[in-house]
């Protein structure tokens, strides 16, 4: 009889935890600008998210990047990886490209990134690229050919994929505390979006339809998702991690469905499906 341990049972109580916590992240800002313009939404959540990082530096006794470089070099990662990312992502929401479709193209983020950081790329990591490119290709077929969704959403949705590749890339070269670094690029990602704001509109009501997604997004998806993300990596837990990049974007379009009744068409399922396979020959030696 297989008896979990309890270190293995933590384990995948954590990752369980991301998956549902970061799946959800899409489907609250979703909601959220609903009752906010893009802007507003982002940069009341960058202040809260900043505030509660700011109060967890001496509770979890965060050091911060010293020395000019360091410094910079995290700010540089914040404007791409936080601020240019999520501007992209709300944008591509704001022009109506579903949760769902959003989480499968964000999907294609870890095979990129792998690819484009390995020197030396194996049989198998080609083929994970070429299924995940595929895969990609049929979303924004499906997207802006069969479904109607502007090309100025889609765009948006690949410049989100753009984003947080390279951003990612930026951030798997900060070894020395990375964590301190959190609050760093929040504040550069909060000074991206206050150079836009004045030039786009801004706006938001005071509902629950907006306190509650901001608030979700500010402190559950920013400060605690992405610290458990953190701990699952320092723990070493590689086969844990990597396989969130097979269930975010699925949990995700599942919770589009129920909550927003946005189903995917077959051709992004099989897109969908494809990625993932994709994924399974990228981190096919790690696992």
């Amino acid at each position: 009889m297989f008896v979990l341990s309890k270190k293995s049972a933590l384990a995948a109580a954590s990752t369980s935890l991301f998956v549902l916590l970061w799946s959800s992240g899409a489907i609250f800002s979703k909601w959220g600008l609903a009752h906010a313009s893009p802007f507003a939404f982002l940069l009341i959540r960058f202040v809260i998210a900043l505030c509660g990082l700011v109060l967890l530096v001496p509770l979890l006794k965060l050091k911060l990047p010293k020395g000019g470089k360091p410094m910079l070099y995290a700010m540089a990662t914040g404007v791409v990886l936080l601020g240019a990312y999520q501007i992209f992502y709300l944008l591509a929401l704001e022009l109506k490209v579903t949760p769902g479709v959003m989480a499968t193209i964000m999907g294609v983020q870890p095979i990129l990134t792998v690819v484009i950081m390995e020197r030396q790329r194996s049989a198998s990591r080609i083929l994970g690229l070429a299924l995940g490119l595929a895969g990609l290709i049929m979303v924004v077929y499906q997207g802006i050919g069969l479904a109607g969704m502007s090309l100025a959403g889609m765009l948006f949705g690949l410049l989100a994929l753009a984003s947080m590749t390279f951003g990612s890339i930026m951030q798997k070269r900060i070894t020395d505390n990375p964590l301190g670094t959190l609050p760093v690029q929040y504040l550069a990602g909060l000074l991206l979006c206050g150079i836009f704001v004045p030039f786009q509109p801004f706006h938001f009501e005071h509902s629950t339809g907006f306190i509650v997604p901001v608030l979700w997004m500010g402190l559950v998806v920013s400060v605690l998702a992405t610290l458990l993300l953190y701990r699952l990596i320092a723990r070493g837990n590689l086969v844990n991690v990597t396989s969130l990049f097979y269930l975010v974007p699925a949990v995700t379009a599942v919770m589009d469905y129920l909550i927003f009744g946005n189903r995917l068409a077959a051709l992004s399922v099989l897109g969908m499906l494809l990625i993932i396979v994709g994924l399974v020959f990228v981190f096919r030696k790690s696992a």
